[in-house]
This record gives C-alpha cells, structure tokens and sequence, in this order.
C-alpha cells in the first residue's frame, strides 16, 4: 500500500524504499520491551534506525502519548557502543568445519544462536561460542 502511495506521488525508488521499510517495521516497536536483548539490538541495526525511531516518537505523541518504549530504545542506543551493536563474529563456518560439521543449513542455525549469546552477553570468547554450539548442535559423526 505505502509503495503504491509512493508510486502515485512519484516519489524516487531510493524515498519509496525507505517509506516502506518504515512503514513495514513500524509495528515492531510494541514488542520491544519484551523482546529479548539479541532482537532488540538487531532491531537497533536496521539502516535508518533513527528515522524509525524518530516515526515512533511522532506515532505515539499522536496517538498515546506514552514515549516509555521510545525512550528505552533511544537509551540503549545511546548506551550501546557501534561494536556491540555489530560485534566482530565469535565463530565461522571455517570454524564449524574444523570441529567435525558438515557445511549445509544447519551453520545459518548455528551461527544465529552463537550471535545470539553473544548479543545477550552470555558468551563473549570463541571458546565460549565452541562451548555454546558443542552443546546445543552436537556434531552427528558417522
């Protein structure tokens, strides 16, 4: 529906793309006190995440008044330095390979939980994620 609008109103593909990005993760901000902190900062990573903040910021003084969600998330934005937010990986598919697991999907599953733990503060060395993956994701070996 926006992309159409923006079609109409013969706005650019560069301004209709970020119309609906905004307008598609929007809704996303009434979960975000009770998601957990590996979503919220991956939330935080959206490109543009000032702009969908700011629209919240704006949604709410229209409808509610209540800013207490665009408040923590404008907070652990302020609080959380850019590597955290994007923090170096702890493991690789080289690394996965080099404990016994047979590249496929299951590295997309893998790595996810690893960034996972990482983003919540849970793991923080590579030994660590090795820990984490050995054991939720057991290497099956023939």
């Amino acid at each position: 529906m926006a992309e159409e609008i923006c079609s109409r109103l013969r706005l650019s593909s560069r301004a209709t793309e970020q119309v609906v990005e905004l307008v598609r993760h929007h809704l996303r901000f009434k979960d975000f006190p009770r998601m957990r902190r590996s979503t919220q900062v991956r939330f935080l990573r959206l490109p543009g995440f000032e702009e969908h903040l700011e629209l919240h910021r704006l949604d709410c003084l229209a409808s509610h008044g209540d800013l207490s969600t665009y408040e923590m998330a404008k907070r652990l934005l302020e609080e959380i330095p850019p590597e955290e937010i994007r923090p170096a990986p702890l493991l690789r598919g080289d690394d996965l390979i080099a404990q016994g697991y047979s590249p496929g999907p299951i590295f997309r599953e893998i790595l996810q939980a690893v960034e996972d733990a990482q983003l919540d503060g849970r793991i923080h060395t590579p030994a660590e994620a090795l820990s984490l993956v050995a054991e939720r994701f057991p290497p099956s070996r023939p």
